[in-house]
């Protein structure tokens, strides 16, 4: 049974050369939970730069809700990888945005190379963190005082939760689930999803 809480807004920021699964997992996660007993815990949401089309891994074409100027205040802000985050990473406008949110957010995410977006943005410094297998020295290379995992599957600072590559940002928001809603509604909405699950990652134990 869903445990009692206010409704949260995820909000998933998206881009060109966004990698698919990077955000459509997070989004599947936080838009099936509860979903069993009619309630939504969640409103989940996408947004762009400019709110315009934008053109993910392989050609998916993908509308966002929201442009920058106009997306609600995120409780939950979860930044994706793919190829494209070589240019976020760069550009003053995405970090800005995200510096901003990111301060009253009540937790900050990522999956695969979202990290390195986060910690150009300054949102990693102190912290332990992994990203993709292939890009774990480019996120050494960002910014030293950032303690570098390759084993783990997700890390949990505390606000601040980030994933390794690709697949590994379900588990990192099943995990999420557990943390806000309890073991028990994670575990239920892993079932739904028809997703093997152990509770903190299928490859180590993440930060408590």
């Amino acid at each position: 049974m869903l445990l009692t809480s206010r409704k949260r807004r995820v909000c998933i920021v998206i881009f060109d050369e966004v990698e698919v699964l990077d955000f459509c997992g997070p989004f599947e996660v936080f838009s099936v939970t509860g979903g069993r007993e009619q309630l939504t815990p969640f409103e989940v949401c996408t947004a762009s730069e400019d709110g315009q089309r934008i053109t993910a891994r392989g050609g998916l074409s993908v509308n966002p809700a929201y442009s920058f100027e106009n997306c609600p205040r995120p409780d939950v802000l979860l930044v994706p990888g793919g190829m494209g985050t070589r240019r976020e990473m760069n550009n003053p406008g995405m970090l800005d945005w995200l510096r901003r949110n990111a301060k009253g957010a009540e937790l900050i995410l990522s999956v695969c190379t979202g990290a390195l977006v986060l910690a150009q943005a300054g949102l990693l410094n102190g912290l332990s963190a992994t990203t993709h297998h292939g890009a774990l020295d480019e996120l050494r290379a960002l910014d030293p005082d950032i303690a570098v995992d390759s084993e783990k599957r997700f890390i949990d600072n505390g606000r601040v939760i980030v994933s390794a590559g690709i697949s590994a940002g379900i588990d990192m928001s099943l995990h999420v689930v557990a943390r806000l809603l309890g073991r028990e509604q994670a575990l239920e909405t892993a079932q739904y999803m028809e997703y093997e699950w152990i509770g903190k990652g299928s490859q180590a134990e993440a930060v408590e």
